[in-house]
C-alpha cells in the first residue's frame, strides 16, 4: 500500500461536482423567481447567477482538462461573489434564493480549497 496517496492525487470527481455545482448556481433563480417579480434587481440577480454558475462550471472544466493553482483562486472568487452578492444586488430580505447562494458559493469554496491543498505539489 506504498504506491496509494490520499492527499496527493488529483481527483476528477471533485471536477465534476464543481461543474455541478455552476449549473445549480446558474439554475437557482428560477424556483426563486415568483418572489422576485416586484424586486427592481431581478434581472441583474438573474445575470449575475448566470454568469457566476458559467465561470464556475467552466474553471471545472479547464481544471478537468488541465490543472492549474489559478483555477482553484479563480473558484474561491466566484464563491466570495456569490456569497456576497446578496448584500449587492439587494436581495437579502426577499426569499430563499439568499440562501441558496450562501450555500452554493460555500460548498463552490470548501471544495476549490480542498482541491487547492490537495494538488498543491501536483502542479
Amino acid at each position: 500500500m506504498a504506491g496509494v496517496r490520499i492527499f496527493g492525487a488529483h481527483r476528477t470527481w471533485e471536477d465534476w461536482i464543481t461543474m455541478l455545482i455552476g449549473v445549480a448556481i446558474a439554475l437557482s433563480p428560477w424556483p426563486a423567481q415568483p418572489v422576485y417579480l416586484g424586486c427592481p434587481t431581478t434581472t441583474g440577480v438573474v445575470w449575475n447567477a448566470m454568469m457566476v454558475g458559467a465561470v464556475v462550471a467552466a474553471l471545472g472544466i479547464v481544471e478537468l482538462v488541465d490543472l492549474h493553482r489559478w483555477e482553484q483562486v479563480g473558484e474561491i472568487s466566484c464563491g466570495v461573489w456569490l456569497i456576497i452578492s446578496p448584500l449587492l444586488f439587494d436581495y437579502t430580505g426577499e426569499g430563499v434564493l439568499q440562501y441558496w447562494h450562501y450555500g452554493l458559493g460555500a460548498a463552490v469554496i470548501l471544495l476549490a480549497v480542498i482541491e487547492l491543498w490537495q494538488d498543491w505539489n501536483l502542479n
